[in-house]
C-alpha cells in the first residue's frame, strides 16, 4: 500500500472466487458444532457459580455486579453514580460510534492499516481497552472484600485495614496549602475546582489548536468535527486523569458540592 499498489487480495493471481455454498457454510457449521461441544463439556465439568437465593439480611463481600457491569462499578470508585453510570459511559459509547464520522480520512476502506488511520484506531483502542476492558479486569481480579485493591496473587483478607484518606481539592487548597479554614460559602469553597473544571472544558480545546497535531486535525476535519472530537476526547480523558489523581495524591473530588448533589 505504501508503494501505491493495490491490496494483496486485489492482485490478479488472488482474484479466484470461491462459492459460499458449500465452502463457507460447511466451515461455519463445523465451527458451530465444535463451539457447542466445547460449551457443553465446559458446563458439565465446571460448576456454574450459582449461590443460594438472595437473603435480605446478608450481603456478600465483595458484592460485585455481573462481569460486564464491573467497569461501571469500578468507575464508582472515582465518580458519583450519575457521572460513572450515565455521563462517562454515554460519552465513551458515543465517542466510539462517532470516530468514523469525525475522522473522514478515506484511506483504510476495505483493508486494515494503522499507518494511514492512526487517530481513529488509537482513539478506539484506548476507549475500548483502557476505559472498559481494563476496568473490568481490575473489578474482576483485583478488587476484593470491601472493594479493596489486591495484587494478582495476594490473599483476600477480610480484615485487611487500608490507610486510605481521600480528600477533596478544596481541602488541599484551603487547609493544606493556604493553611486557613474552609469558607462557609459553597461557591467560594469550591472556586478552585470550578475554575479548573471550566478551564479544562473550555480553554483546553482552544489551546489544542496551538499544537501541530491540533492544527493538522483542524485543517482536515473542519471546525465542527474538530470541536466535537476535542470535547469527546477531554470528557473521555477525565476518567484516567481522575484515576491517576486518586492513586498519586488520594484526591476524591475536584468539585465537592454534596449540598447540591454535584460532585466531580
Amino acid at each position: 500500500m505504501e508503494a501505491g499498489e493495490c491490496p494483496i487480495e486485489a492482485l490478479p493471481e488472488n482474484r479466484e472466487k470461491v462459492w459460499a455454498w458449500p465452502n463457507l457454510v460447511y466451515t461455519e457449521l463445523f465451527v458451530i458444532i465444535a463451539t457447542t461441544i466445547f460449551l457443553v463439556v465446559w458446563a458439565i465439568i465446571f460448576k456454574a457459580p450459582l449461590e443460594e437465593p438472595a437473603n435480605v439480611t446478608w450481603a456478600p463481600n465483595p458484592a460485585k455486579a455481573p462481569w460486564y457491569f464491573l467497569g461501571l462499578q469500578e468507575m464508582l470508585v472515582y465518580f458519583d453514580p450519575w457521572m460513572a453510570g450515565v455521563v462517562l459511559p454515554g460519552v465513551i459509547v458515543v465517542g466510539l460510534i462517532a470516530i468514523p464520522f469525525i475522522d473522514t480520512n478515506p484511506k483504510g476502506n476495505g483493508y486494515y492499516t494503522f499507518a494511514e488511520r492512526p487517530l481513529a484506531i488509537t482513539s478506539f483502542l484506548f476507549g475500548w481497552l483502557v476505559l472498559w476492558i481494563y476496568l473490568i479486569i481490575v473489578g474482576t481480579f483485583l478488587r476484593g472484600p470491601n472493594w479493596t485493591f489486591y495484587g494478582p496473587f495476594e490473599y483476600w483478607d477480610f480484615h485487611k485495614v487500608v490507610a486510605d484518606y481521600n480528600v477533596n481539592l478544596s481541602e488541599y487548597v484551603w487547609i493544606k496549602i493556604l493553611n486557613v479554614p474552609m469558607p462557609k460559602n459553597l461557591v467560594l469553597r469550591e472556586i478552585f475546582g470550578i475554575i479548573g473544571t471550566v478551564a479544562y472544558l473550555t480553554v483546553l480545546p482552544f489551546l489544542s489548536l496551538k499544537t501541530k497535531i491540533g492544527k493538522e486535525l483542524y485543517a482536515k476535519s473542519g471546525t465542527i468535527r474538530y470541536y466535537i472530537f476535542v470535547f469527546l476526547f477531554i470528557i473521555m480523558m477525565s476518567l484516567p486523569i481522575k484515576m491517576v489523581l486518586r492513586w498519586l495524591i488520594n484526591l476524591k473530588y475536584i468539585v465537592a458540592l454534596p449540598e447540591w448533589e454535584l460532585n466531580l
